[in-house]
This record gives C-alpha cells, structure tokens and sequence, in this order.
C-alpha cells in the first residue's frame, strides 16, 4: 500500500455530541487524536486527508436494526422516555440517555459507511473511523455503550457489494453483537481478541464459539487471561490471525482498535501497550488488502487518544522517530504521565506470572486451532 491515499473520518459535527459528564465513555477522543496529530504535522498532507461522514440514514441502520428501535432511539433523544425502553438496554448505566443520542450514533455509523464507499469507490486504501467500534449493539437492544452497530452495518454494506470481509475485533471487550450478527454467514469471517469473559463484560467470546451453519468455522473467539502482555498477544495473533486471513483471502479487512486494551485503561485487566496495535497494523498493510479501522473502547483519554494517533502514523506509513520527541510530547501532547512520543514504554510482568498466562493462551490456540483451522484446510503441524 505504499503511497496510496488514507482518510480519517471526521467532522466539525461529530465534535458536538457528548455523554453525560460521569459516563466513561467521551466522545471527544477522536477529536483529542486529531489535534494531537496536528500538533505533530501528521494529520494530513501527502496521500492523507480527513473526510467528512454522512449521517447514515433510517434505510442504513434498517440493514441491522429493528425500527421499532430505531424510533425508540429518536424517541428518547427528544426526551420522551418510558419505563419499556430499559428494556432495550436503554437509559442503563452503560447506555445514558444525552442529548443528542440518535445523531450522534447515526453520524457515527455513517462514518463507517462513508470509510467503507471510500475503499469501495478507491478514494482510499485506507479509512480510519475514531468515532466508530460500537460492536456492542443488537438489533433492538444498547449494550456498552453501544446503540447503533456501525461494524455491522458496514461490514454488510461491503458483502452486499459483493466483498470478502474479514472483521478483526482487537477491542478489550468481545464483539458480541458483531458475533451474533454474522454467525451464520461466510462471507463476513469474525475474528475477536479480547479479554476473557470470565472477566470483562460481556462475559463471553470463548473458543467453542465459532459460527454455526453456513458461517460454522467463520467466527473466533481468542480470550485473553487478566495481565496478558504484549508478547503473548502478539504471538497469538501470528498464529491464529496470520493464517486464517491467508486462507480466507479477503476483500476488505476490517480492523477494530478499542485502546481499552492498554494497561492503565480504568475498566479492563489487561498489560498491553499501544506498541502492539502499532506491530498488528504494520502486519495488515503487508496484506495490501484496503483497510477499514475504527475506534471503540478506550476509557483513559489520552492514552487512548495517543495511541490512535499512532495507529494513524502506521496506517498512513509515517516514519515516526521518537527521539525526536523525547522531552517535548508533554508539550504535543499535554501528558504529563509519558513524555516520549506517541509509543508507551513497555510494561513488563513477571516471569512466572507471564508463564501461567502464556500456558493458558496456548490451550487456547490449540482449541481453535483444532476446532476451526480443518474448515479451512489450514494444516495443524
């Protein structure tokens, strides 16, 4: 993908919506990694550019949704909420009423429409959504601060445009409502890395899920041990990941980086650096397969933020030297916590700590591999 345009979708609008001031989740992440990127003279310029999203409308979100719930939604951002929406998961913890809710989410699933008419009109090679990742909806329910699936919705977009999708889900949390939206289907594989679910919400994503029917053998659920590092991480997505896509040989990759994966984010368990999703999306662009990546979890805003912004250099092919910064990204980046550029330093766990993790994992892989790897021929040895 050497020299082929990138687009990072975003707007002025987008930058209107907020949640309530206590949930976790802030909407102004993916305006905190534009800025910073700014900052830095990365956010456009040669073969990158940002663009604007186009609301997704009723029709769009009808590809998933029911429009009874899509009426509730509308319903309850003008502030007419009943006892019956709870529900739906809505007017939860997790799911607050704000104002603004339904342009909000719709906006955000058009901006995965629109990276996904990028790649498939060949504006882009490349298209990154902050704003988007919310693979925790159904079709008539809310669920992690998830109302409306942009994943789904342009994952289906692309397959009835007649693609191959392969749908890598890297958020910390298990891409539930993506599972279930795809798991009699092939032509959308789902592939979920994540923090085990005897641990996080949503309490599942384990191995022996892995599609039924037509889609049997095209979803995978890799669950992760609480303090997971970025070796063993990174080690399991090369055996599993790797191959799979090599056999399935997609069309489109579309590739959710929830920075909840990193060691200081509040609500997960995991020991994980931004460095690993940089390594993982340098290995996708060696597919020379165009790109779809969105946000999604992430509830320490700078990190998070900052480690977007590093996504974005890999995607885009920017050199980054962080020498260069050693001593200033308190100033780019108004963190006083890490002050060498846009890379965490690394977390080291201990050794005998990382050998159960990494026994447990590699049961892990040996269960998919048995389970799913002989659906696609893909030798065991």
């Amino acid at each position: 993908m050497d020299k082929l345009p990138a687009v990072f979708i975003h707007s002025d609008e987008i930058e209107r919506f907020h949640y309530p001031p206590d949930s976790p989740f802030k909407t102004e992440r993916a305006g905190r990694t534009k800025a910073i990127l700014q900052s830095m003279g990365f956010y456009t310029g040669y073969n990158r550019a940002e663009v604007a999203p186009a609301r997704a409308g009723d029709d769009d979100l009808a590809a998933f949704h029911t429009p009874e719930y899509i009426d509730a939604i509308k319903r309850v951002s003008k502030g007419d909420i009943r006892p019956s929406d709870l529900e739906m998961g809505v007017g939860v913890g997790d799911c607050p009423v704000f104002t603004g809710l339904y342009d909000y989410a719709s906006l955000a699933v058009g901006a995965s429409l629109t990276a996904a008419r990028c790649l498939l009109d060949g504006t882009a090679a490349v298209a990154f959504n902050p704003s988007g990742g919310f693979h925790h909806a159904f079709p008539d329910k809310a669920g992690g601060f998830c109302y409306f699936n942009d994943i789904v919705i342009a994952c289906d977009f692309l397959r009835r445009h007649g693609k191959k999708v392969f749908c890598l889900d890297l958020d910390a949390h298990h891409g539930n409502g993506t599972q279930a939206a795809f798991y009699s289907c092939r032509d959308v594989f789902t592939v979920s890395l994540h923090e085990s679910g005897e641990t996080l919400f949503p309490w599942g994503g384990f191995e022996n899920e892995t599609g039924e029917g037509e889609g049997k053998g095209f979803n995978v659920n890799l669950p992760f041990p609480a303090g997971t590092d970025d070796e063993t991480y990174l080690d399991a997505f090369k055996r599993i990941v790797l191959p799979l896509v090599d056999s399935f040989n997609p069309d489109i990759v579309v590739i959710e980086i929830g920075m909840d994966i990193l060691s200081v984010d509040p609500l997960t368990h995991l020991s994980m650096t931004n460095n690993v999703i940089a390594d993982i999306l340098q290995q996708a662009l060696v597919w020379r397969t165009p790109l779809l990546v969105t946000g999604g979890g992430g509830y320490s805003f700078e990190d998070t933020a900052r480690g977007w912004a590093l996504a974005w250099c890999v995607l885009c092919g920017i050199e980054i030297e962080e020498d260069l910064y050693m001593g200033l990204g308190g100033v780019f980046l108004g963190n006083a916590e890490w002050s060498a550029g846009l890379r965490d330093k690394r977390v080291c766990i201990g050794t005998e700590r990382k050998s159960v993790i990494g026994k447990n994992v590699g049961k892990s892989i040996e269960i998919i591999r048995e389970r799913v790897f002989p659906v696609h021929n893909i030798p065991l040895t």
